[in-house]
């Protein structure tokens, strides 16, 4: 009797672990949920609260599979019937570009959907933030992103720009309106911000709350030249700086109902595009009044000496960035008169979460003289 009890009592021991193992995976599993960038019906990728990437994909003759994100690579496990999975580490929040890497070529996966990035289409992963909120397709007035082409003598060539005006353009015709001209980074083009950036919703749902003033935004592509990585030292800004000022800025103004001044137009971009905004705005401070840079340098007092001051200079980066850099630089610029403010996103660095939040806090800021 005692032997019976005794393997009864081991019995129940390792069902009842076997049962809690089983409840800790199936656990484990739920909390891995479809991207929202998902091609739709594709299950995979996947992503977890930890901000852990899970990917699949069926290959059944390779030999190794990885997944790529951020430049580190992961292995992939596969089954027997030649599906591999792999998982990433925790990412930041926010948007990231991956890829997988199959027998040592690198491809997109086909469960997401594409983006332009990395000088490339590729996939992209969208890792749920605390603050998605701002960026969130919602039930409010949208405006309209729209495709235009538009002929650059300076290249010739036929380039493309995407334009969003506010909910109420088309209601309002008599209504005239600043804008932002708001560049990508580089490896990127046009379609980054309206895609991956939000920018459109951000600004639907900050028009929603009643919290900035509605604007244009005209995104185009900021080469003309193509550079290799890390030389944007020897990049000449004059072939882009033409492109924008001598033929983009007149196109808008010609075709939209713009306020077409100095003192309702912004220029802004992430990275590379801030750098060319700064070299753009220092060099035809006439032209703009508003002036932002994301995750892209700064500006020194002595850079805008001896001219009108802007309405306002914006310097953001990632708290994983150069945080104390840009506190730094503003602090002296507003030592020095100027209306500069600074931003830091908690928690993010070089990275589309950062600039996201950026243009949200931007946005604000923007036109608040205007009438």
């Amino acid at each position: 009797m005692k032997h019976y009890k005794l393997l009864l009592f081991l019995t129940l021991g390792f069902l009842s672990q076997v049962c809690i193992g089983q409840n800790q995976q199936a656990t484990n599993e739920a909390e891995f949920k479809p991207s929202p960038v998902n091609q739709p019906g594709s299950e995979y990728p996947m992503v977890n609260e930890k901000g852990q990437v899970r990917t699949q994909i069926s290959a059944p003759e390779a030999t190794k599979v990885q997944l790529d994100i951020g430049g580190v690579k992961y292995d992939m496990a596969k089954n027997k019937e030649g599906v591999w999975t792999g998982e990433s580490a925790p990412q930041d929040e926010g948007f990231h570009y991956y890829q997988l890497n199959i027998d040592g070529a690198s491809v997109p996966d086909p469960g997401s959907l594409f983006f332009f990035g990395a000088n490339r289409w590729g996939s992209g992963i969208e890792v749920p933030a605390h603050d998605q909120e701002f960026f969130a397709l919602k039930n409010v007035p949208h405006g309209k992103v729209e495709q235009i082409l538009f002929s650059s003598k300076s290249t010739d060539t036929t380039r493309r720009a995407f334009v969003y005006t506010p909910p109420k353009y088309d209601l309002e015709p008599q209504k005239r309106y600043p804008v932002l001209y708001l560049q990508h980074g580089y490896g990127e083009n046009e379609t980054s911000w309206p895609n991956q950036g939000r920018a459109n919703l951000i600004i639907d749902n900050l028009l929603a709350e009643g919290e900035t003033k509605p604007f244009i935004i005209v995104m185009t592509y900021g080469m003309t030249n193509e550079i290799e990585f890390g030389g944007l030292r020897d990049f000449d800004i004059q072939p882009f700086q033409t492109v924008l000022v001598d033929e983009l800025i007149p196109y808008i103004d010609a075709h939209y109902r713009t306020k077409a001044d100095k003192e309702n137009r912004a220029m802004a971009g992430l990275s590379m595009g801030a750098f060319e905004t700064k070299l753009v705005t220092l060099n035809k401070p006439e032209v703009f009044s508003h002036y932002a840079l994301f995750s892209g340098g700064i500006y020194e007092p002595e850079e805008l000496q001896d001219r009108t001051k802007p309405e306002l200079i914006f310097i953001s980066t990632g708290s994983k960035e150069r945080p104390d850099a840009v506190k730094s630089a503003v602090s002296e610029l507003q030592k020095e008169g100027f209306n500069a403010v600074s931003y830091v996103s908690e928690e993010t660095a070089h990275e589309f979460h950062t600039w996201r939040r950026s243009l949200y806090q931007l946005a604000p800021l923007l036109f608040r003289a205007q009438k």
